[in-house]
């Protein structure tokens, strides 16, 4: 069976995220390596797809998709699975909560791993990390007391784009940044904790561990990817 797909990739990037939900949909799909080390993000042939310069970008028969968020919905709602459908009564609470990670959890991380990127190389990196790290605590605070309330659309027993995106989240900040690591405690989010152990139980979770080296517990006890090709970082 031919691709459907074609997903712009570096390991234990973003385009993790991705990969899950393609995995969990089983569909046919193909990867291109985008070269950190080299800024392949940044070249001309990339930005043509994502004028962002950001990674994932997916190909489809539909065009180039960029944005993790849109990715998500876009596949969960072509391939009518891993969210709740239009005219379903749980899918408003999906939408927000998607966009919430999207716009404001994912967003707020990144400010606390690329800080000269937002305050230059000269600014005071370690006040943005503790201011940061105080607000992506509340936003990991409101997910766990959703966890709680049981919603059809987040960490129950059948994983969603929303638990495959909060996922590689919690990884990420258990890992990153290097020089602040030690700071996120798991234990203070049991419930966002018991839905990483889930994942890591995936199929999907296992085929994308494998594919990028995330070792054999990648979300419950991290360790920094060793990639068959490309870099993390």
């Amino acid at each position: 069976m031919s691709p459907f797909y074609r997903l712009h990739y570096a390991p234990d990037n973003a385009s993790l995220v991705v990969r899950l939900a393609l995995e969990d949909l089983a569909v046919p799909y193909v990867t291109a390596l985008v070269d950190r080390a080299a800024r392949g993000q940044k070249a001309p042939a990339y930005l043509r797809l994502n004028p962002a310069g950001l990674i994932p970008v997916l190909e489809t028969p539909d065009g180039a998709i960029f944005e993790t968020g849109a990715i998500l919905l876009w596949l969960a709602d072509r391939h009518g699975r891993l969210a709740p459908g239009i005219g379903s009564p749980d899918r408003a609470g999906f939408l927000k909560w998607l966009f919430f990670v999207s716009n404001t959890l994912h967003p707020a991380m990144r400010m606390t791993f690329y800080p000269e990127q937002y305050i230059g190389p000269h600014g005071d990196h370690s006040r943005l990390h503790q201011h940061m790290q105080g607000a992506i605590a509340g936003h990991l605070d409101k997910l766990d007391a959703l966890a709680g309330q049981a919603p059809a659309f987040f960490a129950g027993a059948r994983p969603t784009v929303l638990d495959y995106y909060v996922g590689p989240l919690l990884r990420w900040l258990a890992l990153y940044p290097t020089s602040q690591a030690g700071w996120f405690d798991p234990s203070r989010w049991p419930r966002l904790h018991d839905m990483a152990g889930r994942l890591e139980q995936s199929a999907a979770m296992a085929r994308a561990a494998e594919a990028e080296g995330l070792g054999p517990n990648p979300l419950t006890a991290p360790r920094h990817a060793t990639p068959p090709e490309g870099s993390a970082t």
